[in-house]
């Protein structure tokens, strides 16, 4: 049996000196000469590297545009823009800048399961409708995403270049694996991942239905596939971390309730501030004792999402709104609101940047 031939191919570029992009591409840009022909009078190189491979021709034609990204800060002498003899504009730029975390434009957000927001079919086939349609300006971006139909994903071992990253299963079942955390992780309804920046991982199966929100910070980031890795990892390293967060897989089983920051609430912490080092919090609300008081964050970003039941959000200068089962809300900093009528079945997932901040009561004019 004969191995079938490697099918290459190669991107090309006219040059209007081909002798003395010779060097340029060599030695500047630091590619492999593949091939040269004629060898009496050379009109065509092929040249490799960088996971390219050009041939660039002599003859008539517009410049062309190589746009390489590279960790190499002495790259090509730390030149960001240069030109070959022959024409080529080469463009350099880093392989994996930082996270740039966009400036908060605060805003009072409620979306409602109700008005019909579109689902949207996005990665991996999931579907997604956008809970924060305004983003915040960039600064975030939460999605209720669901599967229709279970059984495995065909997803890939990938990654996510952000600064911060919520996984909460609000229905149904999902099966995840996870760089250095051991096998598959099923991860249940009540259930949270953190996805720390960069962690490897793979959606492997779900069930019929599954229902997650997802929180990402910022709004736009970057998913890559990583061909070469396999999962699980041999070695299964707990502790480790990435951008100074660890990996943290809450369960709702045998929780503690605790009193909340707003009066008239209890909340179970999903250890999230700890495992972020405070980047963000993430706690499950329902009704507790006491009255329910009107106040004000401190807080970047406050999401809520509703999980069962309902409530009347009152806000400082804004009509009340009924909230039920699968709608969302977001409340700026500074912002006076009471979370008013709350029903005995009443679940609220609160997530917050950061983990800890202020509240503070607000007296309601008798």
């Amino acid at each position: 049996m004969t191995q079938a031939a490697e099918i290459r191919a190669e991107a090309r570029l006219p040059t209007t000196d081909l002798r003395a992009d010779l060097p340029f591409f060599t030695k500047t840009l630091r590619m492999r000469l593949d091939m040269i022909y004629p060898a009496d009078n050379p009109s065509v190189a092929v040249f490799s590297g960088h996971g390219l491979r050009v041939r660039v021709e002599q003859g008539p034609g517009t410049p062309g545009v190589l746009r390489l990204l590279t960790d190499d800060a002495e790259f090509a002498g730390g030149q960001r823009e240069l030109t070959s003899p022959g024409g080529t504009r080469v463009e350099v730029d880093e392989l994996n800048p930082p996270v740039v975390m966009p400036r908060t434009e605060h805003a009072f957000v409620v979306r409602r399961l109700a008005d019909q927001a579109p689902w949207i079919i996005g990665r991996a086939g999931m579907h997604y409708r956008d809970l924060v349609p305004s983003r915040l300006g960039g600064a975030m971006i939460a999605s209720h995403i669901r599967i229709p139909d279970g059984g495995p994903v065909p997803d890939m071992v990938h990654f996510h270049k952000v600064g911060f990253q919520l996984i909460f299963c609000i229905k149904g079942w999902v099966d995840v694996v996870y760089e250095d955390q051991g096998g598959p992780r099923r991860l249940t309804a009540g259930d949270c991942f953190i996805q720390p920046p960069r962690i490897r991982h793979r959606v492997l199966e779900a069930s019929d239905g599954i229902e997650v929100i997802e929180i990402g910070v910022p709004a736009e980031h970057v998913t890559e596939i990583d061909h070469d890795m396999t999962l699980p990892t041999p070695v299964e390293r707990p502790d480790r971390e990435w951008d100074g967060q660890r990996f943290v897989h809450n369960k709702a089983e045998g929780a503690e309730w605790r009193p909340f920051r707003l009066s008239g609430y209890e909340a179970r912490d999903t250890t999230i501030a700890d495992g972020t080092k405070g980047v963000a919090g993430v706690q499950v609300v329902r009704p507790g004792a006491g009255e329910h008081g009107r106040a004000t964050h401190d807080a970047d970003i406050l999401f809520g999402f509703v999980m069962q039941g309902g409530f009347t959000l009152e806000g400082e200068g804004k009509d009340p709104y009924t909230l039920s089962a699968g709608d969302a809300f977001v409340i700026p900093p500074g912002m006076a609101t009471r979370w008013a009528g709350p029903s005995s079945d009443l679940e609220v997932l609160e997530v917050t940047l950061p983990g800890r901040f202020r509240t503070a009561p607000v007296e309601i004019p008798a």
